[in-house]
């Protein structure tokens, strides 16, 4: 008898297999930057592209943010439940409930190392085990900014003394819950969460969740 509980997923085949994003760059003619905060810059670049109709080539100004890039922890305890934490962000007027995160602006630092950081300063925990999520660039047409997402497992407590870190402004107000996959995914569907990254990591894991996550890559900084 068939099993119809979990996904069946097929090789990727024919035209559908052409659907991938792949790196690219066009001829910058010059670049200039505008703006440099703590977090984030702002600059604008003269791209040579494609002229009207194909003909000839015209150059264009394209202002962006430049950003580091984040990562972004779906932390899932034993008993299924997925935790999300409260915190004002300025730019919305909005409280949201997200996942752990942070910039990955630490030296030498990379997407799971920075998880691995952030995890233990926001939440003072651990993970034994970590696979990969879908990362994704949050908004293409204004930011050079990419998110890296996780899945944390096999979580641990991390003793007060081992933590050296000390939560200030924002962070200073984080409210945690723990919420069952398949309420964080219903919360995601009624619109009660707004942070791309909770939206993204929530359907991601409990998509991988149908087959105990054995379809997800294990998680590197390589």
């Amino acid at each position: 008898m068939a099993d119809h509980t979990r996904p069946v997923i097929e090789e990727t085949t024919g035209a559908s297999a052409k659907v991938a994003d792949a790196p690219e760059s066009w001829p910058v003619e010059r670049s200039e930057e505008r703006y440099r905060g703590a977090k984030c810059g702002m600059r604008t670049d003269w791209v040579e592209m494609p002229g009207a109709n194909g003909d000839g080539r015209t150059v264009a100004a394209r202002d962006y943010m430049d950003h580091p890039g984040a990562a972004a922890i779906v932390a899932l305890d034993d008993q299924g439940r997925v935790l999300v934490q409260r915190q004002y962000r300025h730019p919305t007027r909005h409280t949201l409930w997200e996942l752990p995160a942070g910039l990955i602006d630490g030296e030498g630092e990379g997407p799971l190392a920075t998880a691995r950081r952030e995890l233990v300063e926001e939440s003072s925990l651990r993970a034994a085990t970590w696979h990969k999520l879908p990362d994704f660039f949050p908004s293409t047409g204004f930011s050079n900014e990419r998110i890296h997402v996780f899945l944390a497992r096999d979580l641990s407590e991390v003793p007060a003394e081992e933590i050296d870190f000390v939560r200030e402004h924002e962070e200073t107000d984080l409210a945690a819950e723990w919420l069952p996959l398949p309420e964080a995914v219903r919360a995601v569907l009624e619109g009660r969460l707004h942070n791309g990254a909770t939206v993204i990591g929530i359907l991601a894991a409990h998509a991988a969740s149908q087959d105990g996550f054995a379809s997800l890559p294990a998680a590197s900084d390589d």
